[in-house]
């Protein structure tokens, strides 16, 4: 039995090229940074979960809920076999059962704050925003996009980004945890414009205030489909 089923929608995806060795300190045991053209990238991920399910079971009042998480890029290989997957540097969540419940039993860095989010079409355009709260001061990015969905473009961007089917969380220098994430290949909406009120420093600590003065590089908003997250593995040096 997977360990969590849930839809994952709207995910509004923010991307920016840093320099590698901003990020190093992330990378867990066992991974390597994934670039994509020469490039290593970070992202600003927001999404709902939708029809949520731990082990079978809906947890009251923990069923939909927003997620906006920051996220980089890495890669196990594995002989012939190479498992690209995401590393979270942190994640929000309004449910603090949800962040007990991941921080727990996966080690991820969940955190719980107030947020929301705003679907809307306008314009001929969908708008989506996703929000949150952090020390009393209001976070919030949106994107517009076209209402017609397209298929995601094999080498594309968007197809890295998109594309990446495994979590890892960084438990030490010689320990990590590996776990799969299911769902077919998504499509996406072209973005048109977007507007970020984002301070990284507040939300993410110092060592991403940067990122307050940097443009992004790409946005997208990816349509999203049912998924799973699997029971975990843990990578130890031998």
């Amino acid at each position: 039995m997977s360990f969590l089923k849930a839809e994952w929608r709207k995910l509004s995806i923010i991307n920016y090229k840093i320099d590698p060795e901003i990020i190093k300190p992330f990378i867990p045991f066992g991974t390597e940074l994934d670039l994509w053209e020469g490039n290593c990238y970070i992202s600003l991920v927001g999404f709902m979960f939708i029809n949520t399910k731990v082990l079978g079971l809906k947890i009251p009042f923990h069923v939909n809920f927003e997620e906006v998480n920051l996220r980089m890029y890495v890669k196990r290989v594995q002989g012939d076999e190479i498992k690209r997957g995401v590393v979270f540097i942190q994640e929000i969540v309004p449910k603090i059962a949800i962040s007990l419940v991941a921080n727990t039993l996966y080690s991820e860095n969940y955190t719980t704050l107030p947020m929301d989010h705003k679907w809307e079409i306008r314009d001929n355009l969908l708008e989506v925003e996703y929000s949150w709260v952090k020390n009393s001061k209001k976070q919030s990015y949106r994107v517009y996009a076209d209402l017609e969905p397209l298929e995601i473009m094999a080498g594309s961007e968007v197809e890295f980004i998109t594309e990446h089917y495994w979590g890892y969380v960084k438990i030490n220098e010689n320990k990590t945890n590996e776990y799969q994430v299911t769902h077919p290949k998504w499509k996406h909406h072209s973005v048109n414009e977007y507007d970020l009120d984002v301070d990284f420093g507040l939300t993410y600590g110092d060592q991403f205030k940067f990122l307050n003065s940097m443009k992004p590089d790409s946005a997208f908003l990816a349509v999203g489909s049912e998924i799973t997250v699997e029971t975990k593995n843990i990578i130890h040096r031998k």
